[in-house]
């Protein structure tokens, strides 16, 4: 998925791009419900992800005759109770996909509704994860991008010069090393400890994917993380496990100068910076740093990694609300939609200078070119490719993350050892 905004674009049109179902279906707009309806639409952390009901909210006012109610569920064993609703009879009309990897265990339970049918507007990132075999079954409302954060008032403290567009990995270590000398104890940066740190930027960057079962080109990013723990640049992962450290705890209170994140933590720092869980600083947002110098720099899309979020429909829900719920998706997906969304700091799927401009407006974000050149243009290569085996894959190349970077296995040997595991317990075609 490319997304690209020019700064001096005039208001991109919103075009509408129907799916063509590959059973033979037509692409006729879905009916219109007979009378009020009611529809369900699963989330999680309701009170403190305000995406579905601003989403909700903003689609009755449209659509004044349907009413859609949330269910929520908890937000760590949100596909297992999603899962377990559905096969009891008693799931949600819409089902939010939280994580691409679980696509095709709704999809082959068959418990997904072809929504080929849904217009789209042209351009929307992410719709291909929701797609097997010729088949859309969901379409996207958000997709998060990784960027880089980065504090400015300790940059000037340290006397290191600001990320500009055309930094390397070089580039950012360089820096991690000055700002650690200069702001001890206080770190350069922070890497987290999810295997996404490492492994999405090392597969996006060498366009590649995790089904392809060879995982030589992961060892240069290992190298590196390893390096700059060593060096006192980066807390080291057993660290960071022992103590439980948070992304938003080691950013958001100084203790780290740059963060590799997603674009979802914008509207958490805006938050915490106002509620005064983070500290007051003046912090802007950067592409994140390449892998080569051949895509770096404003006039270049930044290969970066993301997978997006979306809306999928019960295959079992009534065909009125049926109806309804296609209504819902194409709103979600659309420029309103995705205006809505970035009026409270949610990177939407769909964008344009409106959007951006929409984002950048909420009180308390960025206001450089830099921040909005970094959110609304790059590359993004998804995390998980959608397929049945990508979760078990994950998971071996998860514990090849955990060996590594704890220091129990060295990284050629961790790398050797995953890719034997997944072609004896995956397999692949």
């Amino acid at each position: 998925m490319k997304r690209k905004i020019a700064a001096a674009a005039s208001l991109v049109a919103v075009a509408s791009l129907t799916l063509a179902a590959c059973s033979g279906g037509t692409t006729e707009e879905p009916a219109a419900s007979a009378g009020p309806v009611t529809i369900s639409l699963s989330g999680w952390s309701l009170e403190t992800t305000p995406e579905f009901q601003a989403l909700a909210d903003a689609f009755t006012a449209e659509n004044p005759d349907i009413t859609v109610e949330l269910k929520g569920y908890d937000a760590a064993e949100y596909n297992t109770l999603v899962t377990a609703d559905l096969a009891a009879g008693t799931g949600p009309d819409i089902i939010t996909q939280k994580e691409v990897k679980f696509v095709t265990t709704f999809q082959e339970g068959g418990q997904l509704l072809d929504v080929s049918d849904v217009e789209l507007p042209e351009g929307i990132g992410g719709a291909s994860s929701y797609e097997v075999d010729g088949v859309q079954y969901g379409v996207p409302y958000r997709q998060d991008s990784w960027v880089l954060f980065y504090n400015k008032d300790l940059f000037a403290q340290a006397g290191v010069d600001e990320p500009d567009g055309s930094w390397t990995w070089e580039d950012y270590d360089a820096a991690a090393a000055e700002l650690s000398a200069a702001l001890a104890p206080a770190r350069g940066g922070y890497m987290h400890r999810w295997q996404s740190v490492v492994q999405g930027f090392a597969s996006a960057q060498n366009d590649t994917n995790v089904l392809e079962g060879d995982y030589e080109y992961m060892g240069e990013y290992y190298d590196r993380v390893l390096a700059l723990q060593a060096d006192g640049a980066q807390v080291d992962f057993n660290t960071s496990s022992a103590n439980q450290l948070t992304y938003q705890g080691e950013f958001g209170k100084q203790t780290a100068a740059m963060l590799p994140m997603g674009t979802w933590y914008t509207a958490t720092l805006i938050a915490q910076q106002a509620s005064g869980d983070a500290d007051t600083f003046e912090w802007g947002i950067a592409p994140i740093p390449q892998l080569s110098s051949s895509t770096t720099g404003m006039d270049n899309e930044p290969v970066t990694f993301g997978d997006p979020t979306g809306f999928s429909i019960n295959a079992n829900t009534d065909a009125d609300k049926q109806a309804a719920a296609k209504k819902f998706l194409a709103f979600a997906a659309s420029e309103k939609g995705a205006d809505v969304l970035a009026a409270i700091g949610i990177t939407p799927a769909f964008s344009n200078e409106t959007v951006t401009e929409t984002y950048f407006g909420v009180d308390g974000a960025p206001t450089d070119d830099l921040s909005k050149f970094a959110w609304s243009t790059h590359e993004t290569h998804p995390e998980n490719p959608t397929s049945s085996k990508t979760a078990a894959i994950q998971g071996i190349l998860n514990d090849m993350h955990s060996a590594i970077l704890s220091g129990s296995t060295p990284v050629e040997q961790a790398i050797t050892e995953a890719q034997e595991r997944v072609k004896n317990e995956v397999g692949l075609d």
